[in-house]
């Protein structure tokens, strides 16, 4: 109650009606803390749905949204900025002298009544990460609460946790970027070139070069002391990947135990969450039980259907090109593989090295990067004839299907963000797996089997 006292009294701006900050504002609502709320947020009140509709019976909580939604933000005392939210544009605003900007993942640190805090952030697999430490805690029979950037807001479970509870967070480059408390165990799972140009029009945070979006991921272990610890993978030594921080480095490299996981990727993952529980405690056969159980997340090269002796693959998280390579090396078979979308300003040459060397045909999907995939295969020498544009999901996969041969994949990896066709990553991946799930060829029965045709031969 100490810390929530600074909110009694002021008068607080909500920087985006996101996940986090809905999840505060519950959770301020229901400690009953005197303050008037006021919702910045440039969605409509159609937009906003039930979030709007729950908290418009409340006479603390006025509502800015739409056109004006940023504007006068020097009025409040506090802000708290959804990660969606530019950083910059509040940064440069007059602020008065008492006013202060934060965030619910940075008021989550400050009032959570455990230490036990474990931080996963990198470019990729920090969300399968973090998930499989939490198996592991489940497994050994240890309290734990998972939240974060995977989708659920820590102040949704802040009330129930103990003081000797595990709190496992995944965490984005935007959620650290202006933090200043440090997990007791930081992990890093990797680093690629990520987040360099505004994607998502509800969330068009983004970092204005690669140093910007490093030093953003360092702030996990920024304000570590020397009793905290730091889970590195070593790749990122060898990249000279120096690190401010006073805690004790340990280094992953790759796991062997028996997984359900594919990919060297997925080896990576399981050997920084093996190392994590160590530091933990927990028994070796719980660990051993716990990775040969997890079966992974969803869009995270999930495999959606074996037909036919063709197995269709949803990784629809790979938003980046490093991201689709490492899935294109998980697989020897020959690949049919959907590329495309939303521009990021990324870099294309290796991944498409990687395609021509892995790949039997190209379904491009409608993109403002997708031109630019194109022209780099043309370039590189990919046939012309084996590649085709789509501008529907379901057509995209029929044609798949129809290309595809006994042994092939098909692999939804698209090196790209979603927006234009789909609201987001998800809604791609359920679509894919949607149109993958549907009869993809007339000779179906229940379940996969397809019939097999005799001809009766007069002996």
């Amino acid at each position: 109650m100490q810390e929530l006292k600074k909110l009694f009294n002021k008068r607080i701006a909500i920087l985006g009606l996101g996940i986090e900050n809905y999840a505060l504002i519950k959770y301020v609502l229901n400690k009953k803390i005197d303050c008037v709320i006021t919702i910045c947020d440039i969605r409509s009140k159609e937009e906003l749905g039930e979030k709007y509709e729950k908290l418009k019976k409340y006479k603390n909580i006025i509502w800015k949204i739409g056109k004006n939604y940023n504007k006068n933000l020097e009025k409040f005392d506090i802000l708290f900025r959804s990660p969606g939210w530019p950083i910059k544009q509040v940064k440069s605003l007059k602020f008065k002298v008492k006013s202060s900007l934060s965030s619910p993942m940075q008021l989550f640190f400050e009032l959570c009544p455990t230490k036990n805090i474990i931080g996963i952030t990198g470019t990729k697999g920090k969300g399968t990460t973090a998930s499989l430490i939490y198996e592991m805690l489940k497994t050994s029979g240890k309290s734990g609460w998972l939240g974060g950037n995977i989708g659920v807001a820590p102040f949704d479970f802040l009330a129930k946790i103990k003081k000797n509870d595990w709190v496992i967070l995944e965490l984005s480059s935007f959620q650290l970027e202006d933090m200043t408390i440090s997990p007791h165990i930081a992990v890093i799972t990797n680093f690629y070139s990520e987040h360099l140009a505004p994607v998502d029009p509800n969330n068009p945070n983004y970092h204005k070069n690669l140093k910007e979006y490093r030093n953003a991921k360092l702030n996990i272990v920024k304000s570590q002391k020397k009793k905290n610890w730091v889970i590195l993978n070593f790749k990122l030594q060898i990249l000279n990947f120096k690190l401010n921080t006073k805690a004790k480095i340990i280094y992953f490299k790759k796991s062997e135990l028996c997984s359900q996981l594919i990919g060297e990727h997925n080896k990576e993952n399981i050997a920084a969450a093996i190392e994590v529980a160590k530091i933990i405690g927990l028994n070796k056969n719980i660990i051993i039980k716990a990775v040969k159980n997890f079966k992974g997340l969803e869009h995270r090269l999930e495999l959606a259907r074996e037909y036919q002796g063709v197995k269709y693959y949803n990784d629809s998280f790979a938003t980046t090109p490093e991201a689709t390579i490492v899935a294109l090396k998980s697989f020897n078979q020959p690949i049919i593989i959907l590329l495309g979308g939303a521009e990021k300003k990324s870099d294309f040459s290796q991944l498409v090295k990687e395609v021509k060397k892995q790949c039997k045909f190209i379904i491009l999907l409608n993109g403002a990067a997708t031109k630019r995939i194109n022209q780099e295969l043309i370039k590189a020498g990919f046939p012309k004839e084996k590649i085709k544009f789509f501008l529907d999901i379901n057509q995209a996969v029929k044609t798949a299907s129809k290309i595809a041969v006994f042994g092939d994949i098909v692999l939804l990896s698209t090196a790209c963000a979603s927006f234009g066709m789909f609201k987001n990553y998800k809604e791609r991946g359920d679509l894919f797996k949607q149109a993958v799930n549907k009869d993809l060829s007339p000779n179906t029965v229940s379940g996969d089997r397809p019939f097999k045709i005799y001809r009766v031969i007069k002996l």
